[in-house]
């Protein structure tokens, strides 16, 4: 039913990370909203955002619709996304600063 695709979960972490900087960034009219808002709201969604996609990727591991290497669905799993959702974390501020119209 689905494509199996196998990423390392550091990997596939740093690609959303960038690719959820680059949505704000680039994307039209969400471009514009989120200029507007202060840089700590800013922060805020993007470590919310980033949150939902490594939930999103456990889930979507646990359930077998993607593969993600060294990635369980038990404890040591768990430490394995978070660690992942720094890097996510590192890999989206640094898009961000430097996205253009940032400082």
């Amino acid at each position: 039913m689905f494509t199996q695709f196998v990423f390392s979960p550091v990997v596939l972490a740093s690609i959303l990370g960038v690719i959820l900087s680059a949505f704000f960034a680039y994307f039209p009219g969400v471009r514009d909203w989120f200029a507007e808002l202060r840089g700590d709201y800013k922060r805020l969604i993007m470590l919310v955002g980033l949150a939902i996609v490594a939930c999103a990727v456990y889930g979507f591991n646990c359930a077998g619709w993607i593969i993600v290497e060294g990635l369980s669905c038990d404890p040591s799993g768990m430490v394995v996304i978070v660690k992942a959702f720094v890097a996510a974390l590192i890999a989206n501020q640094t898009t961000y600063l430097v996205s253009p119209g940032q400082k």
